[in-house]
């Protein structure tokens, strides 16, 4: 394989060659075959799809998070986002400043299954990293809880309107990154609307709850692998860093290679992990 041969391969894939996504039925198609795409692109991360790119058709001067609001191409992406989140088709995971992390709905439980809590009923006390919530995270998390959904507005009247927008953010943000609640909705008159994440999708979260970390790891590399064809070590181990450990990530790529799930191919002067054409029919065929 060459470089040029990747490329085009993965402009199919992501449908940036020219082939923009337009409707709801196509969005659903989309993300359902890609499984895990960023909203925006992030420069340091080009090897992972971008909503925005399939709904533009193109890679060309898309724009990050900090510039999309000026670009024509925006907000018929986030509709369609929307769309998919009210439907439940989607989920959307606060996995980086620059760009939230869009899930197609069968993949959405082996994320959760790394950033969730195994007691998703419970009230949120710390974070993974073990550091405390604030006492104003804790207040955002009740009001939702008793309330929700709740527009960020409304959050502001119910938790405290001295409150400044910048403190609320930091809560939702730290509640939405340990996947205790979710953006539900968006209207440009209110903003986004916010729910305990349980409470929106139970059986999903439940069936998070149920799979092993290194289960689940494996199913979102393969699922990645399969979106972007091939990929370096490095790719891999940056990306899903993000999720969990470095170790934790190359423990799970030497397991896949010992069970000749993934093998290795030279594309260029590079050498890249793939699927292996046996374990990439097997996955094709129970998706399709």
């Amino acid at each position: 394989m060459t470089e040029q041969e990747l490329q085009q391969r993965r402009a199919e894939l992501w449908r940036t060659d020219g082939r923009p996504v337009r409707t709801i039925e196509d969005a659903k198609a989309f993300l359902d075959s890609v499984g895990l795409c960023l909203m925006y692109p992030v420069r340091a991360l080009p090897a992972v799809p971008t909503f925005l790119g399939a709904c533009a058709g193109s890679t060309a001067a898309l724009p990050d998070s900090r510039h999309a609001f000026a670009d024509p191409r925006t907000q018929p992406a986030i509709d369609l986002m929307v769309r998919l989140l009210r439907s439940r088709d989607a989920y959307e995971v606060n996995l980086l400043p620059e760009s939230s992390l869009l899930l197609s709905a069968p993949l959405f439980p082996s994320v959760y299954a790394l950033l969730g809590d195994r007691k998703p009923k419970a009230a949120p006390k710390t974070k993974a990293q073990g550091a405390k919530l604030s006492p104003l995270t804790l207040k955002v998390f009740d009001a939702i809880e008793a309330r929700g959904p709740l527009s960020t507005g409304q959050l502001r009247e119910l938790v405290g309107r001295e409150m400044s927008g910048a403190a609320l953010e930091r809560a939702l943000n730290e509640l939405w990154s340990i996947l205790k609640i979710t953006r539900v909705d968006y209207s440009q008159k209110e903003g986004a609307y916010w729910d305990l994440l349980y409470r929106w999708t139970p059986a999903p979260v439940m069936q998070g709850v149920g799979i092993s970390v290194p289960e689940a790891l494996s199913a979102l590399i393969g699922k990645y692998l399969e979106a972007v064809e091939a990929a370096s070590q490095e790719e891999l181990e940056q990306f899903f860093s993000h999720l969990v450990s470095g170790s934790k990530v190359r423990e799970a790529i030497h397991a896949l290679l010992a069970a000749r799930q993934l093998d290795f191919v030279t594309v260029g002067a590079k050498t890249l992990v793939r699927l292996a054409p046996v374990a990439d029919d097997a996955r094709r065929r129970s998706h399709g």
